[in-house]
């Protein structure tokens, strides 16, 4: 615990590389099959590869996280997607490359982060004191929010002077820095008892207990996840939003993006530099999912020469999902024993996933058949509705209760 800026420094360095490559490589592939096929069906199916395989493992790697050392589970995990990588190096290298080949490794490398992503938030409250999670979670937020806006961008450089195969390189690079950066430090495993047997069923069912057996903690759980239900189809419908509703061009799809990313960026800020901190995290979470729906109902609202603060929305959006996020896993991470978080983090992670896959494939018959702006409207009243009702709900409230300023609703 006393060494535990020394700790993050060394595994934000080498997460800042891996990020940033991944970023780099996962928006080139994004290019490369724009280019290739032209096809917004293929770039669709493209993502539910990616998110299925986590979606359907995330309900069972829990139980190993917590069961395992979870140093090693994230070293193997890197290394493993790193494989999977190069595996598509060679495969660009040979000239043999086709759009299954990239659905397959997608998924592969989803199994990696389905044990990678909640072994590495599961450790947090083993290494640093409870009072840092806000700021820990927002200087996370701050290195993905940039390299997500850095990454497009480089992607798009690289493309244009080198192949493929040497663009996906610098993923496995980033991959090996991240490892051999974990190596430098010392991430404790949770107490387990002794001489007890591994038994699968059990340890997923007492994994659910832990989030569900407080009334709180269920209908927080459930509320996040019914905001997930409006947010993640319609976050499928932005580029149809810019190009059909605000007849834009790829150039103001890109400054979307990068919009939301900076969003991000300045939430992370504002949780990395503790402003927040004082503000209790129920608060948090329902006033920022109330901002994150007003942000789709005015979007809705807009008319067709209002792109410039759709723009703005999107800015105001971004803030709200990196508080919003952060708050949710400090309230995890603070009410949830450290030897059966593993389990609460990849059942969430698998959860919310879950209505990604129906948004994807429904894109198009939900701008069709609803219509772009009715669809943002309609998601944004509920989510509002939604953050509102988590305020209301007296046992959520007691979860984020602490010695910390508590505004008055």
């Amino acid at each position: 615990m006393n060494s535990w800026k020394r700790t993050f420094a060394i595994i934000w360095g080498g997460e800042f590389f891996s990020a940033l490559s991944s970023s780099i490589v996962g928006f080139a592939i994004i290019l490369w099959i724009s280019f290739e096929t032209k096809s917004a069906q293929v770039l669709a199916l493209g993502m539910v590869s990616m998110l299925l395989p986590q979606l359907v493992l995330g309900l069972f790697t829990g139980v190993y996280i917590d069961r395992w050392n979870r140093k090693l589970i994230m070293i193997v995990s890197d290394l493993f997607m790193a494989a999977c990588t190069a595996v598509l190096v060679v495969i660009f290298y040979l000239g043999k490359v086709e759009i299954w080949h990239i659905y397959l490794l997608s998924a592969m490398r989803s199994v990696g982060n389905a044990f990678y992503s909640p072994a590495m938030k599961a450790s947090v409250p083993l290494l640093a004191p409870q009072e840092q999670f806000m700021r820990i979670s927002g200087i996370n937020q701050i290195i993905y929010s940039g390299c997500n806006i850095a990454g497009p961008a480089l992607a798009a450089f690289f493309i244009t002077i080198m192949k493929m195969e040497y663009i996906l390189i610098m993923e496995v690079a980033g991959a090996l820095i991240a490892c051999t950066s974990l190596l430098f430090v010392k991430i404790p495993n949770p107490q387990k008892q002794e001489n007890e047997k591994p038994d699968f069923l059990k340890e997923l069912k007492i994994g659910l207990q832990a989030i569900f057996r407080r009334k709180g903690m269920r209908w927080l759980f459930v509320s996040d996840l019914s905001a997930m239900f409006f947010i993640l189809p319609i976050a499928a419908l932005f580029p149809l939003m810019t190009l059909n509703h605000f007849s834009g061009n790829a150039y103001q799809m890109s400054i979307v993006e990068i919009v939301w990313s900076g969003g991000m960026l300045f939430g992370g800020f504002l949780i990395g530099t503790n402003i927040l901190n004082k503000f209790n995290k129920i608060f948090l979470i329902g006033a920022m999912c109330m901002l994150d729906g007003l942000t789709f109902l005015f979007s809705g609202l807009l008319p067709q020469n209002g792109f410039f603060w759709f723009a703005i929305f999107s800015a105001f959006s971004g803030i709200a999902a990196a508080i919003w996020n952060s708050a949710f896993n400090v309230v995890l991470q603070t009410t949830i024993e450290p030897d059966k978080l593993g389990r609460a983090f990849s059942t969430y992670d698998s959860l919310s996933l879950l209505p990604s896959i129906p948004g994807l494939l429904a894109t198009g018959f939900i701008a069709e058949s609803i219509g772009l702006t009715n669809s943002f409207i309609i998601a944004g009243t509920a989510i509002f509705i939604i953050g509102v009702i988590v305020l209301q709900i007296p046992s959520v409230r007691e979860l984020g209760k602490t010695e910390y300023f508590f505004p008055k609703l």
